[in-house]
This record gives structure tokens, C-alpha cells and sequence, in this order.
């Protein structure tokens, strides 16, 4: 199923306009946001329906996955949204690395999608890798947490396996562990179905492309568990006594947990997003 790009870029401007309008009226976006994530989606559109494909699975999946356990986590969460609307920052922050990615690997292969094959490219299997490699640990840093706050089991802090309150950053559960393997695996399967359309592989390369379930399962993980290091060092954690809640910054009646204040939590996700897609871009070229 090829398109030209000219094509794409028409689709991708339809196609964004009604998620951005469903966004804004469910909640899962503010007025920056939408125009962050317009600027994404036709960036992605205009590559090829496969890598749009990636941040609408990671935002749909992400909104629905939000709206579980809604008061719990209202009880929870110092910072709760109703719908867990993002702004811009939040919007690129989870998405602006891969937008870079998309535009350079568009650039080389002529706008045109190709399989994951280090023999034909070594540079171009690297980039599709890191995008990959991106949205499963966005997938999976989010099925995690709101999956995770939602568990039974207390979250420990995973730099030193102590109990810690939920809302704690830097605290994991199995259940939330599990989640972000799910969410990793299932960026890597939209990744192949949506190229059985979009690229036609030889016999041994088409073999090969089933091994990106397995490597964007384990991306996810890997993000989930990057994420959680950062937040538990260098992203502060407190219990305030005033709003009875775990809080990302210090204050007179705010007693530390762990970590220091040095970034945010849109930060940890800036660095877990790039490492990953470091990582797996690295893995993706002697895999494929």
C-alpha cells in the first residue's frame, strides 16, 4: 500500500484534526498540546502510515489506560488531571526524539518505508530501532504507571528495594512491570502488522521482522526500569502532611522519600526516551 508523500501529508492533516478535536473535548490534551500533537501526527503521516501508527497506539492506549481507577488515583496523585491532559511539553517530550528520527530515515530512504534489514543499511535499521525503541518505552513507562498505582502490592523503590508509598517516584510492582513488557510488545506488534501493508520484505528479512515483538517488549521494560533509576535519584520525592500526598518537590511541610531535585518528571522522561532509543537502535542493527 503505497501512497506518495504529497497524499500522506493530505490524509495526515484530516486524520489529525479529528483526533486533535477528539483529544480537546475528552480532556487528554490542553490548546498547546493539540497543536503539538499536530505537528507530530502529520510528521508521522507524511513518513508512512506505519510510523503514525506508533503514536497513535501509545496515545490512545495511554488516554484510555489514564482514565482507570480515575479517583484512586485523584487520592494518589499530587498532580492529577482529569483525562491526563499534556501540553506541549509533555506532547514532545514523549514524542519530539522520534519526530526527529522519522524526518532523517524519511530523508534517506526517499519517503518511502523500508524493513528492518541491516544488510541493505546499517544506519537507516538503526534509526527505525530507535523509533521503535521510543515509543516502547513510552508505552511502557505509562502502562506502568497507571497500571501500577492501581495494584494491590506495595511499590518498592527499585534502588533499594524498600517499601515506599504509592505516587513515590522511582517505586515499582510487578503488576506495573508486567504492564510495561505488555505495552512494549504491543508497539512492536502495531509496528508489524502495519508493515505488512506499508514494505514488502524478502523471505529471510520477513522472518527476521518478527523479532521486533520481543525487542520492543524488552524496550519497553528497559524504559520503564531507566525511568524509574532516574526518578528515584535525581527526580525529588516527599510526603506532604498538609495535602496527605506524595509530592515531586521539597517544602516546610514536606518530609523526603528519595531522590534530589534536579528534574522534573517530564525530564526523566526526556532521558529515559533517549536512552532507550539508543539502546535498541544499537540491538535493532546486529538483531536485524
Amino acid at each position: 500500500m503505497e501512497t506518495s508523500p504529497r497524499v500522506r501529508l493530505i490524509i495526515s492533516v484530516f486524520i489529525s484534526s479529528l483526533i486533535a478535536a477528539r483529544s480537546h473535548k475528552r480532556k487528554s490534551l490542553d490548546l498547546s498540546g493539540i497543536v503539538a500533537g499536530l505537528l507530530v501526527s502529520t510528521i508521522h503521516f507524511a513518513a508512512g502510515f506505519r510510523y503514525a501508527a506508533l503514536p497513535l497506539v501509545v496515545f490512545l492506549t495511554s488516554s484510555k489506560l489514564t482514565r482507570v481507577g480515575e479517583d484512586k488515583k485523584r487520592r494518589i496523585d499530587a498532580e492529577f488531571k482529569e483525562g491526563g491532559q499534556r501540553n506541549w511539553i509533555q506532547v514532545l517530550c514523549n514524542s519530539g526524539i522520534a519526530s526527529v528520527l522519522v524526518v532523517i530515515v524519511s530523508t534517506l530512504t526517499g519517503w518511502q518505508d523500508r524493513c528492518l534489514d541491516s544488510k541493505q543499511s546499517e544506519i537507516v535499521t538503526a534509526l527505525i530501532g530507535g523509533i521503535i525503541g521510543h515509543y516502547a518505552c513510552c508505552n511502557g513507562d505509562t502502562w506502568s504507571s497507571e497500571l501500577g498505582v492501581l495494584s494491590d502490592a506495595q511499590p518498592r523503590l527499585i534502588t533499594t528495594l524498600k517499601p515506599v508509598k504509592k505516587g513515590t517516584n522511582g517505586g515499582v510492582t510487578k503488576a506495573g512491570l508486567l504492564a510495561a513488557v505488555a505495552a512494549g510488545a504491543t508497539v512492536g506488534v502495531t509496528f508489524l502488522v502495519f508493515g505488512l501493508f506499508t514494505v514488502r520484505c524478502a523471505s529471510d528479512v520477513a522472518l527476521k521482522q518478527l523479532l521486533v515483538i520481543p525487542v520492543s517488549a524488552l524496550a519497553g521494560l528497559c524504559g520503564s526500569l531507566i525511568d524509574s533509576v532516574l526518578g528515584a535519584t535525581i527526580q525529588f520525592s516527599g510526603f506532604c502532611s498538609v495535602r496527605n500526598k506524595v509530592v515531586g518537590k521539597p517544602g516546610p511541610t514536606v518530609k523526603k522519600i528519595s531522590g534530589v531535585d534536579i528534574l522534573d518528571n517530564n525530564g526523566v522522561n526526556f532521558v529515559s526516551v533517549l536512552l532507550t532509543s539508543f539502546l535498541t537502535s544499537v540491538v535493532s542493527v546486529y538483531i536485524f
